[in-house]
């Protein structure tokens, strides 16, 4: 595995973001239960992670960051994702001549 900082998200009783760095897999594993490993990921980089039960992951966050994340907090950053304003893109036209 490459060195990366893992990176767990949730959210705390209040509502807001809480975020906490492991510097490693073995770090992670003191808090949180490995219920399998990553073996089919897309990104070969991230197989051979810990599949951790009640976090989704793990998730390409860079070339520095492994990210999990809590259902809730999955849910609400792809629901923000999903309706982001997207540049529009220029159609060209073809001319005939």
């Amino acid at each position: 595995m490459k060195k990366r900082t893992i990176r767990v998200i949730t959210r705390g009783a209040n509502g807001e973001l809480r975020i906490r760095d492991y510097d490693s897999p073995e770090e992670l594993l003191k808090r949180h239960l490995q219920i399998g490993i990553d073996d089919c990921s897309t990104d070969l980089s991230l197989r051979g992670y810990p599949v951790l039960r009640g976090l989704i992951g793990p998730i390409p966050d860079g070339p520095n960051f492994v990210r999990y994340e809590s259902p809730d907090v999955f849910e609400a950053a792809t629901r923000e994702w999903s309706t982001a304003k997207q540049p529009k893109r220029r159609t060209r036209r073809k001319h005939s001549s």
